[in-house]
């Protein structure tokens, strides 16, 4: 027979009472009237058309009938309470494993560094990241979380920043500029070998598009039409770095390689800033502790970037 809602108050108050032998001592554990609980397994017996406890003034007893749905129930009831226990244990201790949607730069620079650090401040954590570099639905693909560029996420979302505003760096090797020369306005790079980069996602070639520093502030988008197309950005690096040619990338993600000398700017007053990484959830509304530790985690390691 189907359980209609009502009936499942009934017989927790009734297993409690049944675990008991006494009204007076189970409506004390669950903070009701000796009345109320009287009344609630009254209902019970008539539900089911059953007598499932023999009372006297002094005296309680289980029926058989009473004995064997304790019996059934107790099982049952145990495990949920156990479950229940497990949860709120999860908002003292995070545990559990959080899937993460995250965009390939986004891993290489604020994740993969850090792994072992989060992961050994949090051991019953697991982490699943599934990198993409489209936008994904996070609820309707069962994610956890995302990190994405600002400009790319859904309203909806609660989105925090996890990095500063970033801005996009021309960059090639100094070995690529000893021969060729740097360009000095955006029409220069006709001449010189610009290497692509093709989203996987959508397979369209990312433009790249620059914003004069005059006061007349007009925008330049150029394709590149160098003699590679990458669609990882380790890969695009490494050519960039060994002279093959010059590339778009953001500045975090170069930024080693300037400080190093493997690689020198060009056009850097071109390059405006625009929305860093932000880690974005669909609600803060019973923020899972998990989710709670993982956020504060990336916003202290935003002040090392």
């Amino acid at each position: 027979m189907a359980i209609e809602p009502s009936l499942i108050s009934s017989l927790t108050w009734f297993a409690h009472v049944a675990r008991h032998r006494s009204f007076t001592k189970a409506a004390s554990e669950m903070g009701v009237t000796r009345a109320a609980l009287s009344q609630h397994v009254k209902g019970l017996e008539k539900q089911l058309q059953v007598r499932l406890l023999n009372r006297t003034t002094r005296n309680m007893s289980l029926t058989e009938e009473g004995q064997r749905l304790l019996d059934t129930l107790h099982p049952s009831l145990t495990n949920i309470e156990q479950a229940l226990s497990s949860l709120n244990d999860l908002h003292i201790e995070p545990a559990g494993l959080i899937r993460i949607s995250v965009s390939r730069t986004a891993a290489r620079l604020l994740i993969e560094p850090h792994l072992r650090e989060f992961l050994s401040r949090y051991p019953k954590i697991r982490l699943e990241l599934i990198m993409d570099d489209g936008l994904t639905n996070i609820v309707a693909e069962g994610m956890d979380a995302g990190i994405r560029l600002g400009v790319s996420l859904d309203e909806h979302m609660v989105a925090i920043p996890i990095t500063p505003n970033l801005t996009n760096a021309i960059v090639g090797s100094p070995d690529y500029f000893k021969r060729y020369g740097k360009p000095e306005t955006p029409n220069d790079l006709e001449h010189h070998n610009c290497l692509a980069y093709r989203f996987t996602s959508s397979g369209t070639l990312d433009h790249w598009s620059l914003t004069s520093p005059d006061v007349d502030k007009h925008t330049v988008i150029f394709e590149p039409k160098g003699n590679a197309v990458f669609n990882d950005d380790y890969s695009m690096l490494q050519a960039a770095i060994q002279g093959v040619g010059l590339i778009k990338h953001i500045d975090l993600w170069v930024l080693k390689y300037l400080e190093e000398g493997k690689l020198e700017r060009v056009f850097v007053d071109w390059c405006k800033p625009f929305p860093g990484f932000y880690l974005y959830i669909p609600s803060r509304e019973n923020m899972p502790k998990k989710i709670r530790v993982l956020m504060d985690f990336l916003i202290e390691k935003r002040a090392e970037l």
